[in-house]
């Protein structure tokens, strides 16, 4: 027998834990919707994001390694694809609403542009005197105005609580901002939450994966780190030479750690804390989703050497300053002759400005594409 959306709501309510968000008190859409009838609201905004322009774009677009330097490496869609994995694993884990965590982590990324954070470096620094670019406001921005889907409404129609979970995201690389209209008051939902350090730990794991299996670090310069050292000892790996199984059983153990440590810890600090409601939670002054002081104290050491032997290798920042001349020649292409833009993007200058119609047309490109179009503008034998 096919389960309605209203049972659906009923058995959230009886196996979820009581400080979960459930999606039968969704806070509701921007517009008027007919509701679903065999799926819940936050399982209906993860299939409208699937289905989206924007997210199968991530297929080509950079996470490190941009996508023609081999198809091993991660892309922004495998990236996103890991994050909605370890998600959905925690919050299984402790009771909550793995739906809104699949949505929350699907669309995290969406707004990224080409060439990963070198892409929206470049872009915010091109729009200094035009509001600026960062990825999270652009991920916003697609699901509520960019993506046309549906003829009575601009955007996806996405739940109140999805929306919120975009612009609460926070890492060390990302900044929850501009959220007035989200209750800036409180902070993210467990849910939100959960996105952030779910983000975190992929990254900082597949960065890993990829790094060693590029060449572009080597398992004698990760030793003397704890994390490394642990990891070591725990598969048997001896620190001579890294075969692709080892490698893989290091990251997977990595991951598996991690994982784990976030799981304890998360459950020790929600009974700690005497939540028993969702409000309860956004009304703390702390995050609840988070690793033990041990686990943070070993992390800390080895994101510093990702980012300096790994962000900072000579072939990631010499791609990292093409990508910079790339988009920086396309948008003053674009801002200086609007007439080089394609007609459908000319049509958004009158109630966007050319400034921020062109941004968006550069921040939906992905790598290969941005460097086609580069060609199209810039070399004398490649065809406008």
């Amino acid at each position: 027998m096919a389960r309605s959306r209203e049972e659906l709501e009923a058995l959230e309510r009886q196996v979820l834990a009581p400080y979960a968000v459930k999606s039968g008190d969704t806070l509701g859409t921007e517009h008027p919707d007919e509701p679903p009838t065999h799926r819940t609201y936050f399982q209906r905004d993860r299939d409208r994001i699937v289905h989206t322009t924007a997210f199968r774009r991530l297929e080509y677009k950079t996470q490190v390694f941009v996508n023609f330097e081999g198809d091993y490496y991660r892309t922004r869609l495998t990236h996103t694809l890991e994050v909605t994995q370890v998600g959905r694993t925690i919050a299984r884990a402790l009771g909550l609403n793995e739906d809104l965590v699949e949505a929350i982590c699907l669309v995290h990324d969406l707004g990224h542009p080409p060439f990963g954070h070198s892409g929206e470096f470049t872009l915010n620094d091109l729009m200094a005197d035009h509001g600026g670019f960062e990825h999270n406001k652009q991920s916003l921005r697609i699901v509520t105005k960019l993506e046309r889907r549906y003829p009575e409404w601009r955007g996806l129609n996405l739940t109140y609580e999805c929306r919120e979970g975009i612009v609460k995201h926070e890492t060390e690389y990302d900044a929850s901002e501009d959220n007035q209209d989200y209750r800036p008051e409180l902070r993210g939902s467990l849910e939100a939450q959960i996105s952030n350090v779910a983000d975190e730990l992929a990254y900082n794991t597949h960065d890993l994966d990829d790094g060693l299996r590029a060449g572009l670090i080597t398992p004698q310069q990760l030793q003397g780190l704890e994390l490394w050292e642990m990891l070591a000892a725990d598969v048997g790996y001896d620190g001579g030479h890294l075969d692709e199984l080892t490698r893989h059983c290091l990251v997977r153990r990595m991951l598996g750690l991690q994982l784990q440590d976030v799981i304890t810890t998360t459950s020790a600090n929600i009974e700690a804390s005497g939540v028993q409601s969702p409000e309860d939670v956004q009304r703390l002054d702390h995050n609840l989703i988070s690793h033990s002081e041990e686990y943070q104290q070993m992390n800390k050491p080895y994101k510093a050497f990702l980012y300096e032997n790994l962000y900072n290798h000579y072939r990631v920042v010499r791609m990292s300053r093409k990508a910079r001349r790339f988009l920086t020649d396309l948008f003053e292409a674009y801002t200086s002759t609007p007439a080089q833009l394609p007609p459908s993007v000319q049509e958004k200058i009158n109630h966007r400005g050319v400034y921020r119609a062109a941004t968006d047309y550069i921040a939906g490109m992905t790598d290969r594409y941005a460097l086609q179009e580069w060609e199209r503008l810039f070399s004398p034998f490649v065809r406008p």
